[in-house]
């Protein structure tokens, strides 16, 4: 009897593990891809990236490195309108012809317009699923990588909009980026003046800034505070430009003077908040510039050097 039991409860467990190993595993969530590749001008392509934070497909233009061997990579962010709206740095600057020549991969992703280009807590109806902080640090990069021979070291930049939201993402993901650079952009505080500068760019785009980092004064706000985590910049190149709002012959175009004069006053204060904290920032204060693409064009020019040293190029 006993024999009897035991050859019984054997062949349960043997049949209870056969069953266990005829499980399949849980499918892996889908990880970011290049969906389609195409190109536009020269060695320029635009390059399709499936992001799953966002779960949707981001465009972006890529201008391949022009040596040889492993190159750096250079991520350049644009203004409020993300770059859908016809404005950036391919429509509106030398960008194609200043790389030319130039051994490090640039990336100027389109989209993301009133978004900050940070991770939003609350999907919004507006912006809809905005998680950039997670495309732009971590799934745009990992596909560079791979699809590139890039050396792994990096540059973010941004313009306007972009310019604060830049200083962000080097704190955010310190690891990340060797150099960051600030157009006539406003590195923010979560104080109210920081506050109503930030909402009221998101709202003209229609959006909640609620949906983004909570309540003002929230730990969102805290969290994204430059002058705040502003030691994380500690050991990278920092650039940091803006301009009186006076036109002058930097300009381009029609420009936005009162912009450039309120850009000028928070550059102003987050070059001298690092200069508390004994971090060396180059900090050009234009006499002359309202805020137009024929100045940011110069000042991209004028950085170049700063970061190509940084990142290897």
């Amino acid at each position: 009897m006993r024999y009897k039991f035991l050859l019984t409860m054997s062949t349960a467990v043997l049949a209870v593990a056969a069953s266990l190993s005829t499980v399949q595993p849980a499918a892996a969530a889908p990880g970011p891809r290049v969906d389609a590749e195409k190109p536009i001008d020269g060695r320029a392509i635009v390059l399709e990236v499936y992001s799953p934070a966002m779960d949707t497909v981001v465009t972006n233009r890529v201008i391949p490195a022009a040596g040889g061997g492993p190159a750096p990579t250079v991520y350049l962010l644009t203004g409020i309108g993300g770059g859908a709206d016809g404005i950036s740095w391919w429509d509106d600057t030398d960008v194609r012809q200043f790389f030319g020549d130039k051994n490090v991969n640039v990336v100027m992703p389109i989209g993301g317009a009133y978004s900050m280009y940070t991770d939003w807590h609350t999907d919004d109806p507006v912006v809809g699923r905005a998680r950039w902080q997670t495309y732009l640090t971590q799934e745009l990069p990992s596909v560079v990588d791979a699809r590139f021979d890039t050396t792994g070291r990096n540059a973010v930049a941004g313009v306007s909009m972009s310019g604060g939201s830049a200083v962000d993402l080097a704190i955010q993901a310190p690891g990340r980026y060797q150099a960051v650079a600030s157009y006539s952009g406003c590195p923010w505080s979560a104080d109210p003046a920081g506050v109503a500068m930030v909402s009221a760019q998101v709202v003209r785009g229609g959006a909640d800034p609620g949906n983004m980092w909570g309540p003002p004064g929230a730990a969102g706000w805290q969290a994204h505070d430059a002058f705040l985590n502003a030691s994380r910049l500690a050991g990278k190149t920092v650039y940091l430009s803006a301009a009186s709002g006076m036109p002058g012959d930097i300009d381009r175009g029609w420009g936005f003077p009162p912009v450039e004069a309120v850009a000028s006053a928070c550059t102003s204060a987050f070059a001298g908040r690092l200069g508390q904290l004994g971090i060396g920032a180059v900090h050009i204060d234009r006499p002359a510039g309202a805020h137009t693409w024929g100045q940011f064009e110069y000042d991209l020019h004028d950085s170049w050097p700063h970061l190509a040293r940084a990142i290897g190029a």
